[in-house]
């Protein structure tokens, strides 16, 4: 097993290359319009609990009690973006997640219980002013990486294409009416395209004109690799983050730990605000062609492997 790590770091060189291009756009991509950068949370009191999501199959969320304080491990930072909101209106971030995936997530390509998202919110945005923004990102990313990676793209026989915009956008019904889940549509694909209208969490906010339906949104790659983004707009009345926790606490949620969180959205402190979390490995697997998402992390961490290093 050592062996086969070694081996695999000593491929990775190309890789890394792609790797280093597609962060470093990321982040000037984002300076430029305008957002600030801040740092990762990695601890919390509270951290995105992801179910209902139906695309998640996290076992369970590690915690830890330190001088009696209980702590847990940052899943998503999303909550923490919306409080950083109250610092400066457009705001994001390289943010480590740990999500404990079910074995059967191996098998997808596209899941590590160790991750990072390029986090990003912004305050009175709607669900079209981030789904623009992110276009524009990996419309520039793919195009920087083709004209400055020519030699590893050759190497690992990546031909990228760049992207119409807009994209095309699909209502999650339709998805699961039409061809059973996203993935079999992300194989038909030629070209990233949203799907929107997915229940999820008390914080993606519910059309209030159209009960029922969310403004919320996913980025799928073409070709198979699936999912890269999740996003939307976000709750922030705090009668309505209540009423939506209760109807999920019905379900066997326990949001006992969001006291604090509460409290913020009850002195009207939140704002509205609308954002999303890339995945920048998904991304980069996207971009080097390959298989796996294990190929692409220099340590890989996948549901179900022995950690070597």
């Amino acid at each position: 097993m050592i062996e086969a790590a070694i081996s695999h770091l000593k491929k990775m060189r190309p890789v890394l290359i792609i790797q280093t291009t597609m962060i470093r756009e990321m982040q000037s991509f984002m300076i430029e319009k305008g957002f600030l950068q801040i740092m990762p949370v990695i601890t919390s009191k509270f951290t995105d609990p992801l179910t209902p999501d139906p695309s998640s199959s996290v076992i369970f969320t590690p915690t830890f009690e330190y001088y009696s304080q209980k702590l847990m491990i940052t899943q998503s930072m999303l909550l923490h973006k919306q409080l950083s909101l109250l610092a400066a209106e457009k705001i994001f971030t390289f943010s480590p997640n740990v999500r404990l995936e079910r074995l059967e997530k191996r098998e997808t390509g596209r899941h590590a219980f160790e991750f990072t998202q390029m986090d990003f919110e912004i305050a009175y945005a709607k669900m079209n002013d981030v789904m623009s923004l992110v276009e524009d990102l990996i419309i520039h990313i793919i195009k920087k990486v083709k004209e400055e990676c020519k030699e590893e793209l050759k190497f690992l026989n990546r031909e990228l294409k760049v992207p119409p915009k807009p994209f095309k956008i699909y209502k999650y019904s339709e998805v699961l009416e039409k061809f059973g889940s996203d993935d079999v549509l992300s194989s038909k694909e030629k070209d990233p395209f949203w799907i929107i209208d997915i229940k999820r969490e008390f914080y993606d906010k519910e059309d209030e004109n159209n009960p029922g339906h969310f403004l919320n949104y996913d980025l799928i790659l073409p070709e198979g690799y699936g999912e890269v983004l999740s996003g939307g707009e976000r709750e922030h009345k705090y009668e309505r983050i209540v009423k939506r926790m209760k109807e999920l606490e019905k379900e066997g949620r326990d949001y006992s730990s969001f006291k604090d969180y509460l409290e913020v959205a009850k002195m009207g402190l939140l704002k509205p605000s609308a954002g999303a979390g890339i995945g920048v490995e998904r991304l980069l697997r996207f971009l080097c062609g390959k298989k796996h998402i294990k190929e692409v992390q220099l340590f890989p961490r996948i549901p179900g492997e022995e950690v070597i290093f």
